[in-house]
């Protein structure tokens, strides 16, 4: 666990101990395990947990493309079938005509239900069309106590039918480039083509998560699989790290996503 550790951040180390810890369970029992929805980084965590041990993983969101997922760890007897992974979609109803609501105003109500965010996965908005995954456990409590978004009164319609999931159309496009080191501030300006100055006045200025996180520190350092969010910018994702040039640059491959016009 130490020689693991030591490639990954102190405050995720909770979430690595609680990743063996369903390794564990699995092995021990010789059961699958079912986890929350996590996000792209948390999958990548446990995938790194899991390493040789012969104990399997598979991912599932409901969405196509989806981007946070309940992931499934099982050992190898068991074929892994959608019902598994006990996940139900929901489309908010209501009156588009006289309110818009986004996915912030979603995603605050449903927090404000006191369920944490791994009982819920992408919430989908297009066209005034609203749709949001969430754990099948939940779902009763959701009906009876979701009834609000915003100042917004809705009502919950189960989506049964995969034809009428919303797909998600954005791109990403992968691209390779250099950077002079993974601080957070330093990548930015590559990415971005911006002066390190602007890329830490970014950061110290709220405008940059790193995992959903809202991140002040432009010394931060990155890791693979990481997820940034610029505003006015887009996202990017830190695909992989290929290693370092005879210059001693690191060398990455990146997914861009440009923000909507």
């Amino acid at each position: 666990m130490d020689s693991l550790l030591q490639h990954f951040r102190k405050d995720e180390q909770p979430f690595i101990e609680q990743a063996a810890g369903w390794l564990r369970e699995v092995e021990d029992r010789y059961t699958p395990k079912l986890t929350d929805f996590l996000d792209p980084r948390e999958r990548f965590i446990v995938k790194s947990v899991i390493g040789s041990s012969g104990i399997l993983m598979a991912g599932d969101g409901k969405f196509p493309a989806a981007e946070r997922q309940r992931v499934l760890l099982y050992p190898d007897y068991l074929e892994p079938a959608e019902e598994d992974f006990k996940i139900l979609v929901f489309q908010i109803n209501y009156h588009t005509k006289f309110v818009t609501l986004e996915h912030r105003d979603v995603l605050g109500s449903l927090m404000g239900l006191g369920l944490g965010r791994g009982k819920f996965g992408d919430i989908r908005v297009a066209d005034g069309t609203i749709q949001f995954a969430a754990a099948e456990e939940i779902s009763q409590y959701v009906k009876t106590n979701f009834v609000t978004a915003g100042k917004t009164k809705i009502g919950l319609e189960l989506v049964e039918e995969e034809e009428q999931l919303i797909v998600q159309t954005e791109e990403w496009a992968e691209e390779t480039m250099t950077v002079s080191s993974m601080r957070l501030d330093a990548v930015l300006a590559s990415v971005f083509n911006l002066s390190r100055q602007k890329a830490s006045a970014l950061v110290s200025g709220g405008r940059v998560k790193v995992n959903w996180t809202v991140t002040e520190q432009p010394a931060f350092e990155l890791h693979e699989s990481d997820l940034l969010s610029v505003r006015g910018f887009g996202r990017i994702r830190i695909v992989m790290i290929e290693g370092r040039t005879k210059k001693d640059k690191v060398r990455l491959v990146i997914g861009r996503l440009e923000p909507k016009k």
